[in-house]
């Protein structure tokens, strides 16, 4: 007969290997991530605007309020209607950000694979 406490050490080495695998996920995203963000570069970074907003932090933050960037009408529009950036909302603007916000100042024209979108979003959560 198995004990409580050898019951209980095995559940928790089984979270922990869990919560270990899903971290290793996030980060191998991360990483790759940092390569598609390449594409992204010219027009926005993670310390100043640039052609586009500073993206530090973006994950999780109502769209538009990046200090000292001029919006588009489209994008303060999103903002005054509670647009907030969560992973799904990056995923369809990151899809096709013209479809997703029409007349949006971004010119990208969108990460097709799913995939890259998804490795772009971890990236974007690590900064």
């Amino acid at each position: 007969m198995i004990s409580f406490k050898k019951l209980a050490v095995a559940a928790a080495m089984v979270v922990a290997v869990a919560f270990t695998a899903g971290v290793a996920t996030n980060s191998a995203y991360a990483a790759e991530g940092k390569k598609v963000f390449k594409k992204c570069k010219a027009c926005h970074g993670f310390k100043k605007n640039k052609v586009g907003p500073n993206l530090a932090g973006i994950v999780g933050k109502k769209a538009g309020m990046v200090e000292k960037f001029k919006y588009s009408k489209a994008m303060k529009k999103a903002s005054a209607d509670g647009l907030v950036w969560t992973e799904e909302n990056l995923d369809k603007f990151l899809t096709k950000p013209k479809k997703f916000m029409k007349k949006t100042k971004m010119s990208f024209a969108g990460l097709k694979k799913a995939d890259q979108r998804k490795a772009v979003i971890e990236y974007l959560k690590s900064n």
